[in-house]
């Protein structure tokens, strides 16, 4: 016998310790729409709590049914809430086809099912962070919300979770067709939703949008100004500004990248960085959540839900 063999007698594997150690470790596995997985994903899913990322790149739907079984099929049921999947990159409208596409290959019937998170781009975790900086200065039931860059994959979680938690919504874009698209889309799941399109191209039309509201949310593209200081003064209603823009210039003049709740010409103020460190505090609860239980989907709606005991 070769000094690489070992005589079966000597395994005893219902005392080894080795099953029980792989059995518990947390393994977070990435699909990632982009070419090359996240680090900024795999290095927050450490920090939460996952022992080991297993990243894949470039993930398409067809990819799906393989990885998915590849993680249910591996630990027994009663194991699985150790395995989770994590759906990021920065194609927000496939990644929410990789979601649609890992339910339909897990077995809830059999009990083999694994924990899921979207949070293509960021856009759950940044649209769950902007309503709970909101929440802590505003009552969000029937205040008046003013939402720049509606149409965005942040823009309109923002709008969904605003009709959820029973706000008055205007959503903007410079394109009145789009954000009617955007308003069409949150009634057909939200029939009770007080929602509008708000076409913001001209400052006539910016100015008629922010007439009343309380609160602006600007989650429009980088460096694009969406709200000039000049459309906001005199507006008495206005009580709060949360910008999502991190690259200059601000998308609501005024704003500083770092602002959390300053007051800028007498309102109070969120810059995309003072989000920042929130989103980052949803972002891994989030993560920590998953290996709580082998059943839970974690969207926009789920994401938002563990702000209620979030500490900022």
């Amino acid at each position: 016998m070769s000094n690489l063999e070992v005589p079966s007698s000597k395994i005893d594997l219902r005392s080894s310790s080795l099953g029980s150690i792989v059995d518990k470790r947390k393994i977070l596995i990435q699909l990632d729409t982009d070419p090359q997985p996240s680090v900024f994903d795999r290095v927050v899913a450490i920090d939460a709590g996952a022992d080991e990322v297993f990243s894949y790149g470039a993930v398409e739907p067809g990819h799906v049914r393989d990885l998915v079984h590849g993680a249910i099929f591996t630990r027994g049921p009663k194991d699985l809430q150790n395995t989770s999947l994590f759906i990021g990159g920065s194609n927000v409208a496939l990644g929410e086809r990789l979601l649609d596409e890992v339910r339909r290959h897990l077995l809830p019937q059999y009990g083999l099912c694994v924990s899921v998170m979207l949070d293509a781009n960021g856009a759950n975790t940044t649209a769950a962070a902007a309503l709970f900086a909101a929440a802590r200065h505003v009552e969000l039931q029937g205040c008046k919300v003013l939402v720049l860059g509606a149409t965005g994959p942040v823009g309109q979680r923002v709008v969904r979770l605003l009709a959820r938690s029973g706000a008055e919504i205007r959503a903007g874009s410079r394109q009145g067709s789009r954000a009617e698209e955007v308003c069409r889309a949150i009634r057909l799941t939200m029939p009770e939703a007080n929602v509008a399109p708000a076409a913001t191209s001209s400052g006539k039309e910016l100015s008629q949008a922010l007439e009343g509201c309380v609160l602006v949310i600007a989650a429009g593209a980088p460096g694009v100004v969406l709200l000039p200081r000049s459309a906001r003064q005199g507006n008495r209603a206005l009580r709060l500004l949360i910008d999502l823009n991190a690259v200059p210039p601000a998308g609501i003049e005024g704003i500083e990248v770092g602002d959390k709740g300053q007051e800028r010409d007498g309102i109070i103020s969120y810059g995309a960085i003072g989000v920042g460190g929130i989103k980052m505090k949803i972002h891994k609860a989030a993560i920590a959540c998953l290996f709580q239980r082998n059943n839970q989907i974690f969207d926009a709606e789920e994401i938002y839900a563990l702000t209620a005991n979030l500490k900022a």
